[in-house]
């Protein structure tokens, strides 16, 4: 059981997605990562999209390139929150990918990070998730003071 399912396309994509799991795990919140294609698999997507909700997953991150289907594919899939992580490739070293997800027709939003932004996506879930979890809450608060004092040093 993970409340968070993050999903990228290929297996190119997993070392760009990582600072996802690692920041949600700095954080105690548990992740489930695939590999899963919205374009090569549609049929195993809806089966990891529907396993997922199954096993208590709050939201979902999705991973993707170029034309960057996933994010939208697993958004039509669910009405949990998803967060899609455009990632630099192809020509357009992830333009394309950005203007995808960012382009959702109306009634099945993908929030957007920046490109290759995981660690951001993951802490924009943990703030989703923060919401309904005090404990999740306060250990945020705590970083977020710890980086504001950051700001004023030289470590």
């Amino acid at each position: 059981m993970a409340d968070v399912t993050l999903i990228v396309g290929s297996k190119s994509d997993v070392p760009a997605a990582k600072p996802a799991v690692d920041t949600l795990e700095k954080f105690g919140v548990s992740c489930q990562a695939v590999v899963c294609s919205a374009h090569r698999a549609p049929e195993r997507l809806t089966h990891v999209v529907r396993d997922a909700e199954t096993g208590g997953a709050k939201l979902f991150i999705c991973g993707a390139g170029m034309a960057a289907a996933l994010p939208g594919a697993t958004a039509a899939l669910t009405t949990k929150p998803v967060i899609g992580l455009p990632l630099a490739a192809g020509a357009l070293n992830g333009i394309d990918a950005l203007l995808a997800i960012s382009q959702m027709p109306p009634g099945i939003p993908v929030a957007t990070v920046a490109i290759n932004g995981a660690a951001n996506a993951a802490y924009l879930a943990i703030e989703i998730l923060a919401l309904s979890n005090g404990e999740l809450a306060g250990k945020l608060a705590a970083w977020r003071r710890d980086q504001s004092d950051r700001v004023d040093s030289f470590e």
